[in-house]
């Protein structure tokens, strides 16, 4: 007996009554092998081959069990910057490693603003959901919120119901910002976009708490608390606003503050593929990295090594993994959110930073 194309599906009942087994024999043959003889499950598959069975539903087997074995990852991006960013392509390895070891899959839900983008959350067939740093306005927090699944958002915004995973950013800022604009009269902020919008843009005295974006805003509060600490007023500190984490494209709005009537001497990047983008327009520029502009960025990357940058240091494959286990109903170790300062040679002598706290 052959199924044909068009035919309905070939069902287990079917399969038990070709092979002479019970269903549950047939269900145990597939599922739980251990459990029936050789012989019984060569019955079973040799029934299941003459009929064109392809085997038990996934999707009907997950509702059964009440598991997908499955992690979704919300990422607020185009897909493809999932690859092409090393700190998110970090991030979504210590997830990985986490779902390894579990035996998890992981689901990239890339949201892009859409109206569907909330249902795409309610279909997603997944047991919990890592949400990648977001704007406290992302209807999909909500969307996250309404499945009732276990879920945690890096990096913010803080949603009851719902983990939080992330670094004192504030904290960090304070303290790069400090050796960044130590001696420096005209400091500026290479920035992470400030709303969903995106908009690049070049502004002063930026208000942090108009920023949607909870990594940017507090990391503008930071970088404004240490201006002040230097004697510096945060409505003379130049913002350079870009729409992604992107080096040429902060290579660009650095090479415009360069070109201002009064350029910065000291620019604070929020990333190292930012700060890199900085150091490349500043030798552009005929001008050296510390002694015309001090340089600093933010992560700790391989980049940030090879240009000597004075950095932030942050794993964000150990906050990848702590977000996972958070989702997967672990305690998360509170060691993932610590964060360090790597003093090179991108600054010049003198402040100290703050101890981690």
């Amino acid at each position: 007996m052959e199924s044909s194309a068009g035919s309905k599906r070939v069902t287990l009942a079917q399969v038990a009554e070709l092979a002479g087994v019970s269903v549950m024999t047939a269900s145990y043959a597939y599922n739980r092998p251990e459990r029936v003889s050789e012989l019984a499950r060569s019955k079973v598959l040799d029934a299941a081959a003459r009929l064109g069975y392809a085997g038990p539903d996934p999707s009907a087997r997950s509702l059964r069990r009440g598991s997908t074995r499955t992690l979704g990852v919300v990422m607020g991006e185009h897909l493809s910057y999932a690859f092409e960013d090393p700190e998110a392509a970090s991030f979504l390895a210590g997830i990985a490693d986490v779902c390894a070891d579990r035996g998890y899959g992981m689901t990239i839900l890339p949201i892009t603003g859409a109206a569907d983008d909330g249902r795409r959350i309610a279909e997603a067939a997944v047991d919990g959901f890592v949400v990648w740093t977001t704007s406290d306005d992302d209807p999909v927090l909500s969307a996250v919120q309404a499945v009732k699944r276990p879920a945690v958002v890096h990096g913010g915004p803080a949603v009851p119901g719902i983990g939080l995973v992330g670094i004192d950013n504030r904290a960090a800022a304070r303290a790069v910002g400090a050796i960044a604009f130590a001696g420096a009269e005209r400091p500026a902020v290479v920035s992470f976009p400030l709303s969903r919008d995106r908009i690049s843009t070049i502004t002063t005295g930026t208000d942090p708490a108009d920023v949607l974006f909870p990594v940017t805003r507090e990391r503008l509060e930071g970088y404004r608390r240490a201006a002040e600490d230097a004697g510096i007023a945060w409505q003379d500190v130049t913002v350079a606003v870009c729409s992604r984490n992107d080096g040429a494209e902060a290579e660009r709005l650095a090479a415009a503050l360069l070109a201002s009537p009064e350029p910065p001497d000291a620019i604070a990047a929020m990333s190292d593929q930012q700060a890199a983008g900085v150091v490349h327009a500043v030798r552009a520029a005929g001008r050296t990295v510390p002694g015309d502009v001090a340089v600093t960025g933010w992560d700790d990357a391989a980049v940030a090594a090879r240009l000597g940058l004075t950095t932030v240091a942050q794993s964000l494959r150990e906050q990848g993994a702590a977000c996972a286990r958070a989702a997967l109903g672990e305690e998360p170790d509170p060691e993932a959110a610590t964060w360090s300062i790597v003093r090179r040679t991108s600054t010049r002598p003198g402040e100290e930073a703050a101890a981690p706290s």
